[in-house]
C-alpha cells in the first residue's frame, strides 16, 4: 500500500492512559528487532503503544516482559512491579511456556493464569488475554494442538468471569502462514508483531492507521533444500532449546525488563502506519532471538 494511501484516524478520547504489558518472549518483542527501541527490540506492545500515543500525547507505557519465564515468575516477579505503576490497561500473555513443556496440564495453568489475573483486576484495570496460536501448521508443535486448544478455551472462560479483553490469536490466519514468524520457527517477526498489534487494537475498539501486510514471497526450495534448512534450524534453535531444559536453565536467565517504567511515547519514532514494504523488509533476514 501505497503511504499516501494510509489515513491517521482522528485522535479519540481513550478511556486508558497508563498501559503495562506483562509476560515473555511475545510481549518483550523477540523477533522484531529494532536498534532504536530499548531493549534493541520493539514488538507487538510497542507498536500497540505507539498508536494509543497518537490519541493521547501523555499516554504511558512500561513493559515488564522477559523471554523464557514461566506463568509462575511472571505472576512472582512482575505483577506487584506492574501494580506499583498504577495502570489502568493492562495486558498479560503468559502460559505458553509451560504448555508447550511435555507433561504440564493446561488446566493447572490456566488456573495459575486466573490468579494472575484477579490480582491484577483488584485495581480497577481493563486486562487484556490473549489466546494461543493455532500451531497445525508447525509440524514440530502439531502435537500439543490439543493442549493449546484446551488452554485457550480457559483463558476465554476466565476473560468472562473477569470481565477482560481477549486477542484471539487463534482465529488470525496470517499467524498460519511461516512468512509471519521468525527464523526460530517460535517467534513472530515484524509482520506478525504488527499483525498482533492491528487485532489488540481492534479487541479495544481503538481506532488505528495500521493495514494488513503482504508478505514477501516465499522462496523456491528444493526437496533437500527444505531439509537442509530443517538440520539447521534443530541445530540452532530446537538442540539449545532442549538443553535448557535439561539444565533448568532460561533464555531469561539476567535480563531485565526493557521498559520498567511507565513512561511517556511522545516523540517516538514510530509514529504511524508504516508502508508495507518497510515492515516486510524489517520481518525478513532478520536475526532470531533465543526463546
Amino acid at each position: 500500500m501505497d503511504d499516501s494511501q494510509v489515513s491517521v484516524p482522528d485522535p479519540i478520547d481513550l478511556p486508558w492512559s497508563r498501559f503495562v504489558a506483562l509476560g515473555d518472549s511475545f510481549t518483550e518483542g523477540v523477533g522484531d528487532p529494532e536498534a532504536d527501541s530499548p531493549g534493541g527490540l520493539r514488538g507487538w506492545a510497542d507498536r500497540f503503544a505507539e498508536v494509543m500515543a497518537q490519541h493521547n500525547e501523555d499516554f504511558a507505557y512500561a513493559n515488564l516482559a522477559v523471554r523464557g519465564k514461566l506463568i509462575r515468575q511472571i505472576a512472582n516477579e512482575q505483577i506487584d512491579a506492574a501494580l506499583e505503576l498504577r495502570p489502568d490497561l493492562i495486558s498479560i500473555c503468559a502460559g505458553g511456556n509451560d504448555v508447550i513443556r511435555p507433561n504440564t496440564d493446561p488446566d493447572e495453568v490456566a488456573a495459575e493464569l486466573e490468579r494472575a489475573v484477579e490480582r491484577l483486576r483488584s485495581g480497577g484495570a481493563t486486562v487484556m488475554l490473549f489466546t494461543g496460536v493455532d500451531v497445525a501448521f508447525q509440524p514440530v508443535f502439531r502435537s500439543i494442538r490439543g493442549k493449546v486448544a484446551i488452554y485457550n478455551e480457559n483463558i476465554r472462560r476466565i476473560a468472562r468471569r473477569h470481565d477482560c479483553v481477549v486477542v484471539d490469536q487463534w482465529a488470525l490466519e496470517e499467524l498460519q502462514d511461516a512468512r509471519y514468524w521468525s527464523g526460530d520457527r517460535l517467534h513472530l517477526n515484524a509482520l506478525g508483531h504488527h499483525t498482533i498489534a492491528r487485532a489488540a487494537l481492534d479487541a479495544l475498539n481503538v481506532p488505528h492507521d495500521l493495514v494488513p501486510q503482504d508478505p514477501p514471497p516465499l522462496p523456491s526450495l528444493t526437496w533437500r533444500q527444505a531439509r537442509r534448512g530443517d538440520i539447521v534450524w534443530a541445530r540452532e534453535h530446537l538442540v539449545p532449546w532442549v538443553l535448557r531444559r535439561i539444565r533448568h536453565q532460561s533464555s531469561g536467565d539476567g535480563i531485565e525488563p526493557k521498559r520498567p517504567d511507565a513512561t511517556s511515547l511522545r516523540g517516538a519514532r514510530h509514529g504511524s502506519a508504516e508502508p508495507a514494504s518497510d515492515v516486510a523488509r524489517n520481518s525478513v533476514g532478520a536475526e532470531p532471538q533465543e526463546s
